[in-house]
């Protein structure tokens, strides 16, 4: 068996393939990226888009419900697999041609549609969630519809919307964030095909996949391409059946290739454009995981509010305590606005002449990070009741809510499709984009010379003398929005935030030049702060669209949303005082401390404030 070798790619090497690889062009309008300059563009997502519901659609849902109120999660929680009539279920249902067209013999959802079904499945159950996004998002349909012939698509689109099931390899044991380090090798043949070898770990799906796209290096060119891999042909095998703290029932394995013939015409795209594809279908691929967090989060605020009104402490229902009904606003104001970013990023990502990469990641990384929170919140509200397992609720007599499970299997979505910190490099790389567009050659250029920076000086001038000036200019704002109503003053502080924030980033990368790619607590905390920003606007937005169109819960969404942006308020504005007062430097010194084993005295249970520390045996998982 062939073994991957570890490819040692420097930090500059590493960088540069991330630059290659990222789209280097904005091919159309993006909100979040003009947030980023200071302009909030609320013209460009007000009228509110809404796309009107398809009859077929809504009975798609009706029966894709039906079958989910079937499943029994209890059970396959307790097998630690998917039983067959619930795989079969699906794909009667369609499940695995969702986004395929009906051409192809798929159900021809739009992406809006189909992250409304992802919030329906969420809602019932992670397990099954996972499984259907990872073969709908990034398995084979997504990236042989954005970018595969006609004839990959006759062949391998057929086969999903038929019930074939697909997956996406790209981590290996020695690559995560990093493909600079990919290591699985794909060697031309004299015929003109290729023979891949290598190993792929993580792999959703991969122990019952039938198709994947696997990256792999060219052995001559050395650039990462794309292929549609058959998991019937000879050489691919599970070497191991990964298992984890939830969603027990994971398909999710070791996948090993040892010189498996691949013809030629199973490439996707070009040679070398692997990553494009990776990073392009990741663009909406991402959107149905907030989706499923919004479906998930929607359940909890039922949980939470079931126990607070029948749990009855001191005299009066929990949920009349000041302490328990503040967490019940902040759950149901935080899945509101989940819901209206999800929703919105969702609509984007179908506009013609709209670049959907920022808004996806700011979906998924927002919702991740929030659903965790309400779900901690719902199990906090619930005590023993959240932390006791649905089989042991049920077998004393009582409701089988399944906070527990939910948090188990919904903790994997802050790491899903790229971590918290990945997407927040990725957001900080685009906010810094226009700004390395016009002055990398005096800021970000180790290879510019003195006259190089001269040379550029007259055109980074220009560009700023006419772009700061207008970040200090707000008097306009206090006579807009008044068509919000009560709401108006949330998007007048949003407002003055983003242009506050554009303002900020510039002062960081005056002061930390090229130093800034290292300012991480920084580009992170300014990173946050656009979320929040765009995550409020989102919600005042779609409220005010409520408003107008006589929605019968349109003054219940107004109370969620005023609360929701006092506390994006108070977060943003501590995340501004956070930038310039803070403890990163020290902190980092620490971290480095820790890391050389410096503080490895306070590892042992056993150790004294003087004298020698304690042999330690080496435990066996280390081994």
């Amino acid at each position: 068996m062939s073994t991957n070798r570890i490819v040692n790619a420097s930090e500059e090497e590493a960088r540069a393939l991330a630059e290659e690889s990222r789209q280097t062009s904005w091919k159309g309008r993006s909100f979040l990226r003009e947030l980023f300059l200071g302009e909030l563009r609320v013209d460009w997502i007000d009228p509110w888009p809404e796309t009107p519901e398809r009859p077929e659609f809504t009975a798609f849902m009706g029966r894709l419900e039906a079958f989910m109120k079937r499943v029994d999660s209890a059970e396959i929680e307790a097998l630690g697999a998917y039983p067959q009539s619930v795989v079969e279920g699906l794909r009667e249902l369609g499940a695995f041609g969702l986004k395929i067209p009906k051409q192809y013999g798929g159900v021809g959802l739009t992406q809006v549609e189909y992250c409304r079904a992802c919030e329906l499945v969420a809602s019932y159950d992670g397990n099954v969630a996972a499984l259907v996004s990872a073969h709908n998002s990034i398995g084979v349909p997504q990236p042989l519809y954005l970018f595969g012939t006609d004839a990959q698509k006759e062949k391998y689109l057929t086969q999903c919307a038929n019930g074939g099931i697909s997956a996406f390899a790209l981590t290996e044991p020695d690559v995560g964030s990093d493909p600079a380090r990919l290591a699985t090798i794909a060697t031309k043949t004299p015929d003109g095909n290729y023979e891949i070898s290598g190993e792929k770990l993580w792999i959703t799906n991969g122990t019952i996949a039938d198709l994947m796209v696997v990256m792999a290096r060219d052995a001559e060119t050395q650039r990462i391409s794309a292929f549609v891999v058959e998991t019937a042909w000879e050489g691919v095998s599970v070497g191991h059946h990964c298992r984890f703290m939830g969603l027990k029932a994971l398909a999710n394995g070791v996948i090993k290739l040892d010189r498996v013939k691949v013809p030629a015409a199973n490439r996707i795209g070009k040679d070398g454009e692997g990553l494009k594809i990776a990073l392009v279908t990741l663009n909406t691929g991402r959107l149905s995981l907030p989706a499923a967090c919004v479906g998930g989060a929607r359940r909890c605020v039922e949980w939470a509010r079931d126990f607070a009104a029948e749990r009855v402490q001191w005299g009066a229902p929990v949920g009349q305590h000041e302490a328990i009904s503040h967490k019940l606003a902040d759950i149901a104001a935080t899945t509101y606005a989940m819901e209206s970013w999800s929703r919105l990023a969702a609509e984007l990502s179908m506009r013609e002449g709209y670049d959907i990469r920022l808004e996806a990641a700011a979906a998924k990384e927002w919702a991740s990070v929030k659903q965790w929170d309400v779900i901690d919140t719902t199990l906090q509200i619930r005590g023993g009741r959240g932390y006791e397992t649905e089989t042991s609720l049920a077998g004393r007599g009582e409701k089988p809510f399944p906070v527990e499970r939910m948090m188990r299997d919904s903790r994997i979505n802050r790491i899903f499709e790229g971590s918290s910190e990945i997407m927040h490099l990725f957001m900080a790389r685009e906010m810094l984009d226009k700004h390395l567009q016009v002055a990398k050659t005096l800021v970000d250029d180790p290879k510019a010379t003195t006259g190089d920076k001269i040379k550029a000086l007259p055109g980074v001038l220009a560009f700023y003398a006419r772009w700061y000036p207008k970040l200090w200019w707000s008097l306009p704002t206090f006579f807009r929005y008044g068509q919000y109503g009560e709401l108006g003053k949330h998007l007048r502080y949003a407002e003055h935030a983003a242009r506050r924030l554009a303002r900020t980033m510039f002062h960081g990368m005056v002061r930390y030049q090229a130093g800034m790619a290292k300012k991480q607590a920084f580009m992170f905390r300014t990173v946050d702060i656009a979320m929040e920003i765009a995550v409020m606007t989102a919600a005042v937005v779609r409220t005010h669209h409520l408003q107008k169109s006589g929605a019968p819960h349109a003054s219940e969404a107004l109370a969620l949303t005023d609360q929701h942006c006092r506390n994006a308020t108070a977060l943003i504005e501590e995340r501004f005082h956070a930038l310039w007062n803070n403890d990163d430097a020290a902190k980092y010194a620490t971290g480095r401390a820790v890391l050389e084993g410096r503080h490895a005295w306070m590892e042992s249970p056993a150790y004294a404030d003087e004298g020698e520390l304690p042999a330690r045996e080496e435990s066996t998982a280390a081994k």
